[in-house]
């Protein structure tokens, strides 16, 4: 599989090790920055990756920074990405089954080499389920017009 995977220089070293990871595996994996610990903004890593998802140039993607929630924000600007920040595996897991995520995000800060390792594999070893799950993740490509879609609450 080609996976991008992108950071922020608080996640560089946990970048690099998924990285090999992902290599030892077998995948093809393009990293997409930073290559040093020299602050940057995640927003821009966080595009840079979605772009690359939306382009189809890779299959699947890994965001990371800090937390995970910057740069998860960022890459779900697009819409053609499903970006789900987890921190264990349950959650990455259904991520794909349920929501057909195509990139995970993490927090370097928050989850450790060997959580974040179990996460990523989660990810890329679960198939989307698809049946009833793709009407919902259809539904994510386009904005709601809410009126349309739920009842007023009485």
């Amino acid at each position: 599989m080609r996976i991008a995977i992108a950071s922020d220089h608080a996640a560089i070293e946990l970048k690099s090790i998924l990285r090999e990871w992902m290599i030892e595996e077998g995948h093809e994996v393009a990293d997409l920055g930073p290559d040093g610990s020299e602050s940057v903004d995640y927003p821009d890593y966080g595009y840079k990756l979605a772009e690359v998802i939306a382009e189809g140039t890779a299959e699947a993607g890994v965001a990371l920074c800090g937390s995970g929630i910057g740069i998860s924000m960022a890459a779900n600007r697009n819409p053609a990405v499903r970006c789900a920040l987890v921190s264990e595996p349950l959650s990455a897991a259904l991520a794909r089954e349920h929501n057909d995520a195509n990139v995970i995000a993490m927090g370097a800060r928050l989850t450790g080499r060997d959580m974040a390792i179990a996460c990523l594999e989660a990810f890329l070893t679960t198939e989307f389920a698809g049946g009833r799950h793709q009407r919902r993740v259809d539904k994510l490509g386009t904005p709601p017009i809410l009126s349309d879609r739920i009842e007023p609450h009485q």
